[in-house]
């Protein structure tokens, strides 16, 4: 099938790049191909909107009807202690940190909103579509993907309902599957559009949605914490938005760049909700939703080239969410209208096939990089000094001398390691002894992932890939504890032995796996391969 541009993923970045192109020329033959069974089934975000990329991409949202209501009032952030917090005064904040005419949103309805936008100008959509290849042409350019192939049995045969998948081709492809996108890490790679930038970072956000006292609610209250469960050394974050309907979005973000190879970032979540700050608030209320999914952290220095022959990265693949503000849907919508405004011009001059440097340009000299650069420095702090010191300190210094004068204090500071080398070994640490789960307001990893409608066929070979089947024995077990115990968020990863603990074994649940991509980035040995699964599996988020 031919098209003009082929965008793979209808996440903000995408559907911001097809209504964009039709808007620029309604002629423009535009596909938008999307893993999830609909539009919105995986998306998960907090989130608090700027709303600064949909107004330019469309002014009248609210005319239109977009599930856009709920405009922060409120705007708290805490030091949690054991048993205790402290508020940080709002004037001390940078500016860049103020909440003000921002929103509490579902991202996942956003996204359904979007999509129906983009099909009304024309835009095909189809969800369901794993895009499981890159088809490339005569002179090494990336001219498609091969998309929709099912009935592969585990073994590798086709099955009796075998479906071939079919090539997609675009002038132009663009690759706008959020963070540590499979396709995306080939182009990377293939290309070696990281070649000159530091070692992308990321933090494992994880998501609960809750329905509350009504007495307990605050539409349009939006409360950021650090500190405890979290050390002061771990860089990481939790958050609380009141949403309308009496619904509260809660979560944690716990930075992958973590040392001790015995924590367990699912456990630290749950145990944040048992401060009183929190528990106070969730108390006769019932937790209604759960998921989680990799957020980019590494900001502005490790953004890659955004372009290649043939096509560009969009959104989160290339990393451009602002961690102090804790939000990147903003620059995602930025970066598809950039993508498209470039590729628009290519078309328009006869052009296909080539790098759409206009684009990446437009990522580096525009508002993704006004907002970006003044907080460069956030992250490699908080790796080196801790989110106290570093993070708030000297971060808080360097984002008010950004402000203020236009300048970073500490210039452009680097990240040295990848959130995988950054695992030590477990004789370094000792275990940790995390409290069970209570069933009311902490909850078992098992019980969550029923909460996010995961499903993927079963006789279909495991999209969890291992490079080597001996490494999680042989050696993250012995020298890590193998840690995929505990980082993954589904419960995909365990170690089965015989009932005397002898035998140790490796398992892989792929039916749990919520695709949040943390496997392919944490496991030490960098062993694990995330690929796509078949068309509509997956979580099934209603309104994450």
């Amino acid at each position: 099938m031919e098209y003009d541009v082929v965008i793979v993923g209808a996440g903000p970045a995408g559907l911001s790049a097809a209504i964009r192109l039709k808007q620029l020329n309604a002629d423009c033959n535009v596909v938008v191909l999307e893993k999830g069974s609909e539009v919105g089934a995986h998306i998960l975000s907090g989130a608090v909107l700027d709303p600064i990329g949909l107004n330019r991409l469309i002014p009248d949202w609210k005319e239109k009807g977009a599930p856009i209501k709920t405009e922060v009032k409120a705007d708290k952030f805490f030091l949690f202690g054991p048993a205790g917090s402290l508020r940080v005064p709002n004037f001390v904040m940078p500016p860049l940190m103020n909440n003000h005419g921002n929103y509490i949103v579902s991202m996942a309805n956003v996204c359904r909103w979007l999509a129906e936008q983009a099909e009304a100008l024309g835009v095909e959509v189809f969800p369901g579509m794993s895009c499981s290849e890159l088809v490339y042409g005569e002179n090494g350019e990336v001219k498609g993907v091969v998309a929709g192939e099912f009935g592969i049995s585990k073994d590798g045969s086709k099955g009796e309902g075998y479906e071939p998948g079919m090539e997609l081709h675009g002038k132009y492809v663009m690759l706008s599957e959020g963070a540590r996108g499979s396709l995306s890490k080939i182009a990377i790679s293939k290309y070696a559009l990281d070649q000159d930038v530091e070692p992308p970072k990321f933090g494992l956000g994880m998501k609960e949605i809750w329905d509350i006292d009504p007495k307990n609610h605050s539409e349009g209250t939006v409360l950021h914490s650090a500190g405890w469960p979290l050390s002061w050394k771990q860089g990481g974050g939790s958050f609380l938005y009141h949403a309308e309907n009496n619904q509260v979005f809660l979560g944690m973000i716990v930075d992958l760049n973590y040392k001790n190879p015995h924590q367990y970032p699912y456990a630290e979540f749950q145990r944040w909700k048992h401060h009183p700050e929190i528990a106070d608030l969730l108390k006769g209320g019932k937790r209604v939703a759960y998921g989680a999914r990799v957020v980019t952290k590494g900001g502005y220095q490790s953004i890659p080239k955004a372009v290649f022959p043939g096509g560009a990265l969009l959104g989160c693949m290339i990393g451009l969410v602002n961690l102090p503000r804790i939000k990147g849907n903003h620059n995602a919508m930025l970066s598809g209208i950039h993508a498209a405004e470039a590729a628009h011009a290519a078309l328009a001059a006869g052009r296909s096939g080539d790098e759409l440097l206009a684009y990446d340009d437009a990522i580096h000299d525009g508002p993704i990089a006004d907002d970006l650069k003044p907080v460069r420095n956030v992250a490699p702090l908080n790796s080196r000094f801790g989110p106290l010191l570093g993070g708030m300190m000297m971060g808080g210094l360097d984002m008010w001398a950004a402000t203020i004068a236009k300048f970073n204090v500490f210039g452009t500071l680097s990240h040295k390691k990848d959130d995988a080398e950054s695992t030590e070994k477990q004789s370094k640490y000792k275990p940790i002894d995390y409290p069970k789960p209570d069933g009311i307001l902490s909850f078992d990893r098992l019980t969550n992932v029923s909460f996010t409608a995961t499903n993927h066929s079963e006789d279909q070979p495991s999209h969890l890939k291992l490079i080597d089947d001996s490494v999680p024995i042989k050696i993250n077990l012995p020298e890590y504890d193998e840690p995929a115990q505990r980082y993954c968020p589904a419960g995909v990863y365990e170690v089965l032995t015989d009932d005397d603990g002898s035998n140790p074994r490796f398992n892989i649940n792929a039916q749990n796996c919520i695709h949040c991509k943390t496997c392919d980035i944490k496991d030490p040995s960098k062993n694990i391969v995330w690929t796509v699964p078949e068309g509509g599996g997956g979580p099934n988020y209603p309104n994450m």
